[in-house]
């Protein structure tokens, strides 16, 4: 699949172009003459692997005269959760600001002589992946410092269709759960960035002088491999675009330090276990629920790091053999109900984590109704609230079909 992918990328092309060709087929005119300010890391890329860095810097129209990183950093050189360092770009010489270390949103020093801030990064679609907490608190920085907000969009990995998950309850607002939507939203960045500015989620209920420049050649339907791009790693444990779905699906759980869910091993998401488990008995457990779509395997392994580092975890390989049909983010919650029905001894909220958890899934009432011994349907049940209210009121929002 991959061979194949690359090989119609580079002999035809894309069959989407990216915010930033659209951009760039324009001649920058968007920016002309703009003082520029770009939010971006690795994944910030044309649809022929050309980083943005470079071509804004290189337009002779466009005066670029900062970076900005996110969680990973510009050149995605820090690891998950370490703080990112401000310096200096060694590539363009520009100055570089950290917005995952000593703050968040950029500063008015950080944005003194800009015309405008530029957001080019690629998001997978899960509200819990903290680009689009970036994306907000520069929006907001953007409104009160009376800057232009250009969102060069991208395709949701997860495609365009697919939400779950009841909208955060803000009472657990924090950086990997910012705004009040599903954990699968199914918009684009560029979609949410227009929800985010027209629904009054910026603090004041201020709004910037927002831009979005559109793909071309997207659709609602299209997984990432229908793009015809090539997928540029967005973060150590998200090294392919299916590595997006595998997240949906065991990440929130992976907070506990209970379950392993792969991170470690290089199978990051699609493994789920426990130490000393018997996998046969996990994988069989998890199989006979029938979840549509989805089919687990057992299997040992050991991560090299992690909660779990040195130790032989028995548990099962998530297979998804047919992505249309599985509902991705109940998957970590009957990996859950097989644990405390079938392991009992390995107590699910027994840790330090629960916190964590809690802020994953945007409440406290997932962990309540496991901890009460409630059933999966009930749990399930309680996790899609909204969902459908969520749906009709995006739909004002959306810029694809």
């Amino acid at each position: 699949m991959t061979w194949t992918l690359c090989a119609a990328a580079w002999a035809g092309g894309p069959n989407v172009k990216l915010g930033i060709d659209v951009l760039r087929e324009d001649g920058f005119k968007l920016l002309d003459g703009k003082r520029v300010g770009l939010i971006t890391n690795p994944t910030g890329v044309s649809g022929d692997l050309k980083s943005t860095v470079d071509l804004l810097h290189n337009a002779a129209n466009v005066k670029l005269v900062a970076l900005y990183g996110p969680e990973h950093g510009v050149r995605g050189d820090a690891y998950a959760g370490d703080k990112v360092e401000s310096g200096t770009d060694p590539a363009t010489k520009l100055p570089v600001y950290s917005l995952y270390g000593a703050t968040r949103q950029p500063t008015a020093e950080m944005l003194d002589g800009l015309d405008t801030l530029v957001f080019d990064i690629q998001d997978i679609g899960s509200r819990s992946y903290t680009f689009i907490s970036t994306m907000t608190v520069a929006m907001q920085a953007a409104a009160e410092h009376k800057l232009q907000f250009v969102v060069l969009d991208r395709p949701n990995p997860l495609g365009g269709d697919r939400i779950e998950g009841k909208p955060l309850d803000m009472e657990f607002r924090s950086f990997i759960g910012f705004l009040p939507i599903p954990y699968l939203h199914g918009m684009t960045v560029g979609e949410l960035a227009q929800m985010i500015n027209d629904e009054g989620w910026l603090e004041g209920g201020v709004k910037c002088d927002l831009t979005v420049v559109k793909m071309e050649g997207w659709k609602r339907s299209m997984g990432f491999d229908d793009c015809g791009l090539v997928w540029v790693p967005s973060s150590p444990h998200v090294p392919r675009a299916e590595s997006a779905m595998f997240y949906a699906a065991t990440g929130i759980m992976g907070e506990l330090h209970v379950v392993s869910e792969g991170v470690g091993y290089p199978l990051p998401f699609e493994l789920v276990g426990l130490p000393d488990a018997d996998a046969e008995r996990f994988a069989s457990e998890l199989d006979k629920r029938n979840l549509p779509g989805v089919r687990f395997r057992p299997i040992y392994f050991k991560p090299y790091y992690g909660p779990n580092k040195g130790k032989v975890c028995g548990g099962a390989q998530v297979h998804l053999i047919d992505p249309d049909k599985v509902h991705l983010t109940s998957i970590q919650f009957h990996v859950m109900d097989v644990v405390r029905s079938s392991f009992p001894d390995s107590k699910l909220f027994d840790s330090k984590r629960k916190k964590s958890f809690d802020k994953a899934c945007g409440t406290d009432e997932i962990r309540n109704l496991f901890e009460a011994g409630k059933p999966i349907a009930d749990i399930l049940a309680k996790w899609n609230e909204g969902v459908d209210d969520f749906r009709n009121a995006r739909a004002k929002y959306l810029l694809y079909q």
